[in-house]
């Protein structure tokens, strides 16, 4: 039980406040669609890449347990971040 919870209050301190849940906020205020449709959609949406994001991180540990796969998502992370500020800095001119 403990490391459900461990799990659960990691996933769910990360999406607070990221870009999917402006994008949820922003579907539910626009008054489009019902707050219950809202909901369902972008729970099935996580639960799917919640699903991807399991069998590639079972598939890595399989495949790459040499290689340690904290230093990967860390360099993953550098990456993204380097590619959202480059693309702020070549987008503004």
């Amino acid at each position: 039980m403990n490391q459900l919870l461990v799990v659960f209050a990691a996933v769910f301190l990360a999406e607070l406040g990221d870009k999917t849940q402006v994008a949820t906020m922003l579907f539910a205020s626009s008054g489009e669609h019902s707050p219950w449709f809202v909901f369902a959609a972008a729970s099935l949406a996580l639960i799917a890449s919640s699903a991807i994001a399991v069998l590639l991180g079972s598939a890595a540990e399989r495949y790459l347990s040499v290689i340690p796969l904290n230093l990967i998502a860390g360099l993953g992370f550098i990456v993204i971040g380097a590619w959202t500020v480059w693309g702020h800095f070549t987008s503004a001119a």
